[in-house]
C-alpha cells in the first residue's frame, strides 16, 4: 500500500466519521487490538474488575447527622 492510498483512506474516514469522533474510534480500535493480542498470546495484565476484587474497598463515609428541626414559630407574634 503506497502513501497516496493511505491518505485517500484517511480522508474518507475523516469525512465519514468527523474529526470529533476519530479519537474515540482510535481508542476503541487500540483496545480491541490489545484484547485480541492478549487473547491470542494468553498473557494479560489485570483488568480493573480484577484489581478491584483484589484490593480492599475504600471506606464508606458516614452520613452527616440529621439537622435538628427549628421550633414552630407559627403561634408567636412580634410586638413592637
Amino acid at each position: 500500500m503506497n502513501p497516496e492510498n493511505l491518505l485517500i483512506i484517511l480522508a474518507i474516514v475523516l469525512v465519514l466519521f468527523g474529526a470529533k469522533r476519530l479519537p474515540g474510534l482510535g481508542r476503541g480500535l487500540g483496545q480491541g487490538m490489545r484484547e485480541f493480542k492478549d487473547g491470542i498470546t494468553g498473557s494479560s495484565k489485570p483488568d480493573d474488575d480484577e484489581v478491584a476484587a483484589i484490593s480492599p474497598a475504600p471506606a464508606v463515609p458516614q452520613a452527616p447527622p440529621e439537622p435538628t428541626p427549628e421550633p414552630d414559630r407559627a403561634g408567636t407574634e412580634r410586638r413592637a
